[in-house]
Order: C-alpha cells, then sequence, then structure tokens
C-alpha cells in the first residue's frame, strides 16, 4: 500500500518563489570592491535571477550546461545559484584562490559552456583564457572600469531576457549545482549538486539543533560562496527569508566586524583562521564593536581550538562548531549540548562543544579500521564513513576515485575519527596527517588546538618530521600573536602542553613562524610545511642538529 501524498519536486524554485512572495521586502546586503554596500530585497532578486535564467536560455544553455563563476560573495553571485538552476542549467563554483592551471583543468574537465565573473577577476581569468573553451563570458562590472574586447556586460545580459519567458520544469534529482575539491593531493574532483540534495541540506541548516537559521537572522556567510556553496546558507536563508549579508572581497576581520555591527549581523560562518583573527581583534580592542549579543559563529574546515571557544564566550558570542566536506554539500554534523548537558562542569561542556558534534537527520554515521565497524565509546580510531541524502556516491566523471566508496554505499571521508557514547564525533586527524612514532598514533590536530590554548600563540600546526630511531617525530611551527613576539621560548610551549599529553606525544621541536601556508579553502596547508621541513636533522633526544 503506498501513501496519498502528492508527488511534489523539492527545487530550488519554490525556495525563490516562496522567499519573494512571503520576505519580497528583506534585504540583501552585498560589500563591493570599494567598500560601498550594495542593498536590494528578494523582491529584486527573484525578478533578476528568473530574469538571468530567461537570458541564459535564449543563450542557447541547453537542460545540464554548466554556468562557471569567478566571483566573490555579492547579489550576482547569488542571482546565478538559482538563476542557472531554474534555467535547467548548472551553476559551477571556481575558486579564484587556486592555481591558474587547476583552474584551467576544472573549467575544460566540467565542460564550462557559460563563464559569469568579477571585473576584479579578469586578470586571473586572461591567464587561462587560451586555455579553456568557455563559449560566452559575462562580466559583472563592479568598479566601472570598462569592459575588455570579447566580454558581456552582466546586467545588459540580464536586460536581453525575453519578456514573459516560460522556464522550464525541474526535477529534483536533476543537477543544479557544481563544486570540485580543493584537492590537497591529486587533481580536483568535482560533486555535482541535486536540486533535493540543496533543498533537504536547506531544511537541516534551519533546524534549532544546527545553524538554527530562521528568517528572524542576519546571516553574513564569510565562508565564500565558491567554497561548498557557502555551506549551502545562502540557499537556507533564501529559504526561511532570512536577511542576508554578503562580504565581497573584504574578509580581513576589521572589515567584517563594522559590516557584523552595521548590519546586525546574527549568524555567520567561516573556517577557523577568519575567527582567531577576529577575536585577535575583539581582544585588542574589546569596546569598539558592539555585536548583537549570543551572536552564533559556525565554525568548521578545521578543527575550532577549545580555547577559541571559550574566547569567544568571553564576549558574549557562541561558537557553533560543524563539520562537513565539499561531498557532504557540505554539513555532515554540528556540535550542539544536547538536552541536560548544560548542567554539566564547564570543562566538560567545553570539550563537547569542541567535538565536531552528532549528526543531523538523514546522515549516517560511521568509524571502520581495518575493515571493521568500531564501538562508540569515544576512543577506538578508525575512518569516518558517511552516508545521506546530500553525500554525494561518485565523483563527476572520474571512476578511478571510486576506491572512496564502499561497496555498502558509504562515502570514505579520508578522516580519522572516533565517536562516543553520546554519538559526539571528534576528528582526531587527516589520515595524511596523522604521526606515527614507535609504531603508535599522535594525533596533530590535538597538539595543535593545546598550542593554541597558549595566550601568546595565533595559530598552530604540527606535521611528521621523519626521525631515524621513530619513524616520525612531531614538529609544530608556530604564529605568535602580534603583541606576543619574542614573550616565550619553544620550552615553554612544550611544558604548557605537557600535563595534557603522554610526554612521547609532545612535539620534539617548536619552530617560529610568521605565517602557515594555507590551501584555497584557508585551511593549514601541511604538504607545504612538510615539504620545508624534509630534511629536518635530529640530535639524540630530539632536537634539531645544525
Amino acid at each position: 500500500m503506498n501513501g496519498t501524498m502528492m508527488e511534489y519536486p523539492l527545487t530550488l524554485d519554490h525556495l525563490l518563489d516562496r522567499a519573494q512572495k512571503l520576505f519580497g521586502g528583506v534585504e540583501i546586503v552585498s560589500r563591493l570592491p570599494d567598500k560601498s554596500l550594495h542593498r536590494h530585497a528578494y523582491n529584486d532578486f527573484h525578478r533578476r535571477a528568473r530574469a538571468l535564467a530567461g537570458a541564459l536560455i535564449a543563450a542557447g544553455l541547453g537542460p545540464g550546461d554548466r554556468v562557471a563563476t569567478l566571483m566573490w560573495n555579492h547579489y550576482a553571485h547569488l542571482e546565478v545559484y538559482f538563476g542557472a538552476p531554474l534555467a535547467g542549467g548548472v551553476f559551477h563554483t571556481l575558486n579564484p584562490r587556486l592555481h591558474p592551471s587547476d583552474i584551467a583543468y576544472i573549467m575544460n574537465h566540467a565542460r564550462d559552456r557559460f563563464l559569469i565573473i568579477d571585473d576584479t577577476l579578469l586578470p586571473l581569468f586572461d591567464r587561462i583564457r587560451e586555455h579553456v573553451k568557455v563559449e560566452r563570458v559575462i562580466v559583472v562590472a563592479l568598479t566601472g572600469k570598462p569592459l575588455p574586447d570579447g566580454c558581456e556586460d552582466y546586467e545588459e545580459f540580464l536586460r536581453s531576457a525575453p519578456d514573459g519567458a516560460s522556464l522550464p520544469a525541474l526535477g529534483e534529482n536533476q543537477a543544479a549545482g557544481m563544486c570540485y575539491t580543493s584537492a590537497t593531493t591529486g587533481r580536483p574532483k568535482g560533486v555535482v549538486y541535486s536540486h533535493r540534495a540543496l533543498v533537504l541540506h536547506s531544511f537541516v541548516c534551519a533546524m534549532a539543533d544546527t545553524l538554527g537559521i530562521s528568517g528572524r537572522d542576519s546571516v553574513c556567510p564569510v565562508v565564500p560562496m565558491f567554497h561548498a556553496n557557502a555551506w549551502g546558507v545562502p540557499f537556507t536563508c533564501t529559504m526561511v527569508g532570512a536577511k542576508q549579508v554578503l562580504p565581497g572581497p573584504h574578509l580581513d576581520p576589521v572589515s567584517l566586524l563594522d559590516l557584523f555591527e552595521s548590519e546586525g549581523v546574527t549568524v555567520t560562518a567561516g573556517v577557523p583562521t577568519i575567527w582567531l583573527g577576529i577575536l585577535q581583534a575583539l581582544e585588542r580592542e574589546p569596546s569598539r564593536w558592539k555585536l548583537v549579543p549570543g551572536m552564533r559563529l559556525a565554525v568548521g574546515g578545521a578543527a575550532a581550538p577549545e580555547a577559541m571557544i571559550r574566547g569567544y564566550d568571553r564576549f558574549g558570542l557562541q561558537v557553533v562548531h560543524a563539520w562537513g566536506m565539499t561531498e557532504t554539500t557540505p554539513v555532515g554534523s554540528v556540535s550542539v549540548l544536547k538536552r541536560g548537558m548544560e548542567s554539566l562542569p564547564p570543562d566538560e561542556r567545553y570539550a563537547y562543544r569542541a567535538k565536531q558534534g552528532i549528526a543531523p537527520p538523514f546522515v549516517d554515521m560511521r568509524v571502520v579500521a581495518e575493515g571493521k565497524e568500531m564501538p562508540w565509546d569515544g576512543a577506538s580510531l578508525g575512518e569516518l564513513q558517511v552516508r545521506g541524502p546530500w553525500v554525494t556516491a561518485s565523483y563527476y566523471e572520474l571512476p578511478e576515485a571510486s576506491g572512496q566508496f564502499t561497496q555498502d554505499g558509504w562515502f570514505c571521508t579520508g578522516d580519522v575519527a572516533c565517536i562516543d557514547a553520546e554519538g559526539y564525533m571528534k576528528i582526531v586527524d587527516r589520515t595524511k596527517d596523522l604521526i606515527k612514532s614507535g609504531g603508535e598514533w599522535i594525533s596533530s590536530v590535538d597538539l595543535e588546538n593545546a598550542l593554541m590554548g597558549h595566550p601568546a600563540v595565533a595559530e598552530a600546526a604540527v606535521i611528521a618530521v621523519p626521525h631515524p630511531k621513530w619513524g616520525e617525530r612531531p614538529l609544530a611551527a608556530v604564529v605568535p600573536k602580534e603583541q606576543a613576539k619574542g614573550t616565550f621560548t619553544p620550552g615553554e610551549l612544550r611544558d604548557f602542553i605537557a600535563p595534557k599529553f603522554p610526554a612521547w606525544w609532545l612535539p620534539d621541536a617548536v619552530i617560529v613562524v610568521d605565517e602557515i601556508p594555507r590551501t584555497a579553502a584557508g585551511k593549514f596547508l601541511k604538504r607545504a610545511l612538510r615539504e620545508k621541513f624534509q630534511d629536518w636533522k635530529w640530535e639524540e633526544g630530539g632536537q634539531k642538529s645544525e
């Protein structure tokens, strides 16, 4: 016996139409390259996104054709998020921080037909123009500079849309968006998001026990819209009618704090390196900004140090720790305290909040080691595997990557993790970042978070360095806070973290550096550190031999 419910497709056009009908006057605010603010509302956004869809169809876009973007977070990028799928096409976000050769590879592998690009990023496109095959280049003229030959103006392109153009019926399993992994190893891999996946993901991100985004919020995704769909935040905001505050290219702490204050931001999202910088700015000038009390900062992309969570609590701001990947659309878990946990001792509450959290509805998790599922005891380690309706089942036209998917339908994340009896998952490390010393494993993530708990340390990255006796030993690279340079010794940092770890876990060397290399997604690029220190020489006892 089947149910009697209607077949109603889960497609993005319903989110857009709902926003216009119910929240037409709610603002969408974008910071432009000159730091001026562009303001319009969901009524305008709805009209312009549909015009973009009509113009793309009139320009020859066919079902499933890719519309690439090289853009920062602003109103026009949001219009492509909806306009391309409404036309039956697929938006494809490109990361301008990648090497030009990687961008060219991605565009050709995805077979992008259209490119919509900020005029500020045209110099980057000039470096790859001869190596890609896009048919139309449409430029969002944010600076007012003349357009180069062969480019079309975005506003004129919108005006070319036929009046009253009908848009195609959409299926929920139809492709809507596309994003490639940042590829710290090997070539970037493509993930294709269906309408259904994006809609279901939006519902879950609106839950109180995840990101809790509602129509009463003012939301600023600091995470770029070219990185895993800005964690799905723009879709959720559109679904619930939240005010959207898009920061453009200005992601320095002062610019962001000014924007949070002026626009009354209540929810924001970004990687830990962003929030570490903002916390330092708040500590330097604690009375400069008047932020909304209880503002929620979703943190993902790397582990959020417990010291950072505590630091924001002192300012009345709440860190919400989450985990996900490009392959998971991306939210795969969120760390919120269960009922009754608020009464736990403070140290226990912070320990839970520093974990990556519990899976939302419809996402299943397991930890597997040597082909066996590990118990949820908070100690047994293995590779984290996930499955769910917004977890990819394959990579786009990359059959050689099938090894990342199990025969029984789980995605192998490459993260080493454990899950405790309450269901809270903790990432211990990436498989390639674990340190094996004397046959035992050391978590670089745990060491990094402990080092960043020192009041003089801004950032820390721990890597494995070859050792003639132990196989590998940990080496720590730390960036001191500006006001703390020269105020500590490596030995003091080892002593600071020593009570938390066995003696053999402690880094055998601590190096002070000006900065830690980052990936295009803003994560620490440990591969670069490993290459830099691969010839490190150890004396007996551990320290470097000059």
